[in-house]
This record gives C-alpha cells, sequence and structure tokens, in this order.
C-alpha cells in the first residue's frame, strides 16, 4: 500500500498548534514533522529543522511562517528541489509579504515582472 507523504510545519505556537488540531501531526520515536518557534529559539535549530525536514522521503510540503523563514532566509533561499515543496505562510501577528517570499521572487524572475505588477 502507498502512503502519501506528509506535511511539515515550522512556526509560531499558534500557527503549529492549529495544523496539528487540524490532524498534521506525526511522531515517532526518533522524529517529528513540526517545530514551534519561540522568540528564544535559536536559529541554529530552526535551521537544522529546515534542512532535516528537506531531506525526509516521507515529507511532501513544508510550511513556514514567513518571519521565521526571515530568521534563515540564505538556508531557504539555497534549497531548490521541488520535493518537499516549500511553502512561507503569514502568522497570526505577521502578515504574509509576496516581497519576502523565496518562491514569488523566483516566479518574478521567471516572468520578468516585480511581485505587485
Amino acid at each position: 500500500m502507498d502512503v502519501g507523504k506528509l506535511v511539515a510545519v515550522i512556526g509560531d505556537e499558534d500557527t503549529v498548534t492549529g495544523f496539528l488540531l487540524a490532524g498534521i501531526g506525526h511522531r515517532t520515536a526518533d522524529s517529528t514533522n513540526f517545530l514551534i518557534v519561540h522568540n528564544d529559539t535559536p536559529v541554529k535549530l530552526i535551521e537544522d529543522t529546515f534542512t532535516s525536514f528537506t531531506l525526509r522521503d516521507d515529507i511532501g510540503i513544508i510550511l513556514i511562517n514567513q518571519h521565521v523563514a526571515s530568521k534563515i532566509r540564505v538556508t531557504v533561499r539555497e534549497y531548490n528541489e521541488t520535493i518537499p515543496t516549500v511553502l512561507e505562510i503569514p502568522s497570526k501577528e505577521f502578515p504574509y509579504d509576496p516581497e519576502q517570499d523565496s518562491i514569488m521572487q523566483r516566479v518574478s524572475m521567471f516572468i520578468n515582472t516585480g511581485v505587485n505588477n
């Protein structure tokens, strides 16, 4: 039986809790598919978690709050694989800004226009 891939979430407590309540949580003895980021969460932990999610075969999509992605912007920009797909999402306290979104910047580059045009 072929099983689908997981959705991973890196974000603030409200965002991750919402997705966990929606049923995306997965925990094994070795790992989870989520990271709750607080103000004092080390950037290295966020980077390491992001990188580990990108290397896992069981993850198809990584959702990351845009304000968290900004903390590891270089790592997010350097990631260029299709699967798992990385999507930057807004949080309750930080609205979405297409100018900061790596995917929107790539799309803009390909169509040779600004994001807001």
